[in-house]
């Protein structure tokens, strides 16, 4: 949401809004087409161009990203209109106006840079002057819950297209064991044995599981492989599972340049469909995991390591891919592990369009996993996201007293909004540089 207006109908004395012939004219006219011709030949060159550079994969995933926008705005957009809001623009884009329509009081269109949208609902704030007779109908005006309502509506968009992905997931392509988040109930496997490896002498089979060495609990594949390595020659008891039941057996691990290897890859069972009723209350509690690890990957991010491994990959121009080796995932699963790191617009199309390639699946994880994303970062209570917007209604509500509305003194956070654009900025250029110089890849 935006505080900025555009030009507005002529308003004559008696208070009714008039227009000139010629701005007649210009609104309904022919002399609008050809700047639409334009806007329109321009949209036709850049789908070219996508499809060419990554063919119909990536035109899914801008389509999505668009659509995922646009739900967006649209959830303030209906929001703000339910609770008797003035809302006057709803558009596609930034920058310089391409083409536009009016139908009542809100003009809806699209601006040259597509770097998000807006939804322009008068009287966000203190500093917005409003005529008297539309002050009823500003965003300051109303009562707590219905600016609550419009603040997090954005966000409750990208939840929702994230609930209805994993839903999807579950009901209709079918999950790991039945579970998006496989890593959340540990339930990975043996997908294939090595010959003549300390894992083929141990009679371990596919579809086994190690759940323990020396008596050490392994709670994921990685775990494991970090174990093994630290054990080069060493003979090693394992703790198996195989179709629910345990037994151990012992093996000695071989001595690879210093690190140990069993001579296993790893994978994750074959996917199942649930039934409606079960993936109805497993959508939610699948929604709670993913929430969980993408606030624990932001956490992550913003940690002093991680801001400062981040601020090295922009220094040297990125940084190199961390394969697998022998020991790592294979098969139906990713092989490689990608970097962690945010990415910009032009780096989720890149991988999404990778994702999209390998099935339907794919593609809802990744669809799934940027709505999680999204919202959650939408609702950090700093202006000038859409958090901003729900922290300041909520502390005015708290400071309120009998009757008598307090108002927060936008002024006041100027400063602090201003840090956080240019935080926003500096990340975005930041990102888009990596993306494009270091660019991540799903294989």
């Amino acid at each position: 949401m935006t505080t900025t207006d555009d030009e507005q109908p002529r308003q004559a004395p008696d208070g009714q809004e008039h227009h000139l012939p010629h701005e007649r004219m210009m609104r309904v006219g022919t002399t609008k087409a050809p700047d639409r011709r334009i806007s329109l030949l321009l949209l036709l060159l850049l789908v070219g161009l996508l499809g060419r550079a990554g063919g119909w994969p990536l035109l899914v995933v801008v389509a999505a990203i668009v659509v995922m926008i646009f739900l967006h705005e649209l959830g303030h957009f209906i929001t703000a209109k339910l609770s008797g809001m003035k809302v006057t623009e709803f558009f596609f884009g930034f920058g310089p106006k391409l083409w536009s329509f009016r139908r009542g009081e809100t003009e809806y269109g699209v601006k040259a840079i597509p770097a998000g949208a807006y939804v322009r609902i008068i009287g966000m704030n203190n500093l917005e002057e409003i005529a008297p007779e539309d002050e009823p109908r500003t965003y300051r005006a109303q009562s707590y819950p219905r600016r609550l309502l419009v603040g997090v509506a954005g966000s409750g968009m990208h939840f929702l297209q994230a609930l209805a992905c994993l839903f999807l997931m579950l009901t209709l392509t079918g999950a790991p064991g039945g579970h998006v988040f496989i890593d959340n109930i540990h339930e990975w496997q043996i997908v294939q044995v090595d010959g003549g490896t300390a894992a083929s002498a141990a009679g371990l089979q596919p579809g086994d599981r190690i759940v323990a060495i020396d008596d050490q609990n392994v709670k994921d594949f990685e775990q494991l492989h970090d174990l093994v390595v630290a054990r080069p020659g060493k003979t090693v008891a394992l703790t198996v599972q195989r179709q629910g039941a345990q037994f151990s057996v012992t093996t000695q691990l071989a001595n690879e340049d210093g690190h140990g290897k069993l001579g296993v890859h790893s994978g994750f069972p074959p996917r199942q469909k649930v039934g409606v009723v079960t993936a109805t209350g497993r959508t939610f509690v699948e929604f709670g995991t993913g929430v969980k690890e993408s606030l624990s990957a932001l956490g992550s991010f913003f940690s002093p390591s991680g801001l400062s491994n981040f601020a090295s990959d922009v220094f040297n121009g990125g940084s190199p891919t961390v394969t697998s080796d022998g020991s790592t995932s294979s098969g139906s699963q990713q092989t490689s592990e990608v970097k962690d790191r945010p990415v910009s617009i032009v780096g989720a199309a890149i991988i999404g369009s990778d994702l999209t390639r390998e099935g339907l699946y794919a593609f809802l994880g990744f669809f799934a996993t940027i709505n999680l994303f999204i919202g959650i970062v939408n609702l950090a209570p700093l202006l000038p996201l859409d958090g901003g917007h729900v922290i300041i209604a909520t502390y005015e509500r708290i400071r309120s007293r009998r009757g008598r509305r307090y108002q927060v003194d936008v002024v006041k956070l100027l400063p602090l909004t201003y840090a956080v654009v240019m935080v926003l900025g500096l990340l975005f250029v930041s990102t888009l540089f990596l993306d494009l110089a270091d660019p991540i890849r799903i294989n």
